[in-house]
C-alpha cells in the first residue's frame, strides 16, 4: 500500500469557464490532490530527496493551471493530474480536485467541483516482424514507445526467432515482448500501437499473414477485457511459444489474471504438451 501526501485548496485564479466572460476576466479555483508513493525511505533518511517536493507541486499546480485555458474544469483536470504523474517517477498515482467556487449557475452554491484519479499502469506488450528488416522493425517499434511521454518502457526480451502460427506458409517471425508503464487507458494504447504499426507499413490482408510489425496488448495491470476488438490478456497467450518465452524472460512470475500461474508456469506447462504431442505424432507416423 501507497503513501499519501495531500496538498488541500490551494489557491489559483485562472481563466478557465464555458462563459466567454469567465475566460477574459478569469476567477478563482481551489485545487486539492493526494500524491501517492513510498514515503518509507524519506522517513528514515530525512532527505527531501527521497520524498515528493511538496512546493515544486504547488507551484506547478499554479503555472498550469494559469498556462492554458480550458472551457470545463475535467479538461484542466486531466492535463493537470498528467503532469504531476510526469513531474516525478516517485509519484504512482494522483487523487485530484478542482473546485470552483464562484461558478455561474445563478444559485447560492458554495462550490462545483470534478475528482479524478489517475496513476500509472503496468502493461506488457508483444512484438513481432516477419518481413523486411525484422529486427529494425521491432526496435523502431520500442524506440517509438520511448518517445511517448506517457509510456516508460522497463525491460524488452530478447528477440528469438519462432515458426509462424496459424498461417505456416510464410518467413519465419522475430519475436519478443516488453513491459511498460502508462497513463494510457487499454483503448489508448491500443490506438498508440496501432499507429506504430501504421507507422511500419503494416497491411492487415490476411488473419495471421506476413507483418512488417505486429504489436499486441498482453497484460495491463491485472484487468480482463472481453470486447469484439480488445481481449486482455491476450486470448490465445497460453498456446504460443513466441509470447510465453519472452514474456517468462522479463517477468517470470507474473501471474495470468485468468488461469491463475505464472509466465514461467505456463511456459513449462506449454512445453510438457508439445512434447506430448511431438510424442504421439512420432509414435503414429
Amino acid at each position: 500500500m501507497l503513501d499519501q501526501i495531500k496538498i488541500k485548496n490551494l489557491e489559483v485564479f485562472a481563466n478557465h469557464g464555458v462563459y466567454p466572460e469567465e475566460r477574459k476576466l478569469g476567477q478563482k479555483f481551489l485545487v486539492s490532490c493526494a500524491l501517492y508513493l513510498n514515503t518509507r525511505k524519506a522517513g528514515l533518511t530525512d532527505s527531501l530527496e527521497d520524498s515528493v517536493d511538496y512546493g515544486k507541486i504547488s507551484r506547478l499546480i499554479k503555472s498550469e493551471m494559469e498556462r492554458e485555458t480550458y472551457l470545463l474544469i475535467e479538461a484542466a483536470a486531466e492535463h493537470l493530474a498528467k503532469q504531476i504523474l510526469l513531474f516525478d517517477e516517485k509519484i504512482r498515482q494522483v487523487d485530484l480536485e478542482i473546485k470552483k467556487p464562484w461558478a455561474p449557475v445563478g444559485l447560492p452554491l458554495e462550490t462545483a467541483s470534478v475528482v479524478i484519479s489517475r496513476k500509472w499502469h503496468e502493461a506488457d506488450i508483444a512484438l513481432g516482424s516477419n518481413m523486411g528488416d525484422r529486427r529494425a522493425y521491432l526496435e523502431e517499434a520500442v524506440e517509438g514507445l520511448r518517445e511517448m511521454k506517457d509510456c516508460r518502457v522497463e525491460i524488452v526480451s530478447e528477440w528469438i526467432e519462432t515458426e509462424p502460427y496459424g498461417v505456416t506458409d510464410q518467413d519465419p517471425f522475430l519475436n519478443g515482448a516488453l513491459k511498460l508503464q502508462t497513463l494510457l487507458s487499454p483503448r489508448e494504447l491500443l490506438e498508440r500501437l496501432h499507429e506504430l504499426e501504421y507507422k511500419a507499413k503494416r497491411e492487415r490482408k490476411i488473419h495471421w499473414g506476413p507483418r512488417t510489425l505486429d504489436l499486441d496488448i498482453l497484460f495491463y495491470d491485472d484487468l480482463v477485457v472481453e470486447e469484439a476488438d480488445l481481449c486482455i490478456p491476450h486470448v490465445d497467450m497460453q498456446n504460443r511459444d513466441f509470447v510465453l518465452v519472452p514474456m517468462a524472460e522479463i517477468a517470470p512470475y507474473k501471474r495470468h489474471p485468468v488461469y491463475g500461474g505464472t509466465m514461467k508456469e505456463m511456459l513449462a506447462s506449454y512445453l510438457v504438451i508439445e512434447k506430448e504431442k511431438n510424442h504421439n505424432r512420432h509414435l503414429t507416423s
